[in-house]
């Protein structure tokens, strides 16, 4: 399937944005609104996280699908903090690769994935997930 218009703007602004050179002062400023430094672009905190994490059942060996995944927020965090195995899309590949360094740094390394793809046309087979999370996007 081609990308639209809209999906190829997305790509662009948000490829820029997460091929920004990040400091200090994000990581202090995302500890500061959602508590934590998972690479957030959006407000969901670490506590509505944590809430999405018990309404989905998300433990070891359940397969969690995060749409629009950017650097890797929340699906990093919940596979993390539940030992679900997660399956990062996004268009930009620059979040997605900040977002697979990210977690090759940390102890979801082996829980984690990360795939290019739009949510308007997903490569994987109906089924494939137990939950799937989309937070802070428009889609």
């Amino acid at each position: 399937m081609m990308a639209g218009s809209d999906e190829r703007s997305v790509r662009e602004d948000f490829g820029a944005y997460y091929g920004s050179r990040q400091g200090d002062i994000y990581a202090d400023m995302e500890r500061a609104v959602i508590g934590g430094d998972w690479g957030a672009n959006g407000y969901t905190t670490i506590e509505e996280a944590d809430e999405f994490g018990r309404a989905l059942g998300l433990t070891r060996g359940v397969r969690l699908l995060d749409i629009g995944s950017g650097r890797g927020w929340p699906g990093l965090y919940l596979a993390s903090a539940t030992g679900c195995d997660v399956i990062a899309t996004d268009l930009p590949i620059e979040g997605l690769v900040t977002g697979r360094t990210r977690a090759m740094q940390s102890a979801c390394s082996g829980h984690a994935q990360f795939v290019v793809a739009s949510v308007n046309a997903l490569p994987f087979r109906a089924a494939s997930f137990d939950a799937v999370v989309h937070t802070d996007v428009f889609c």
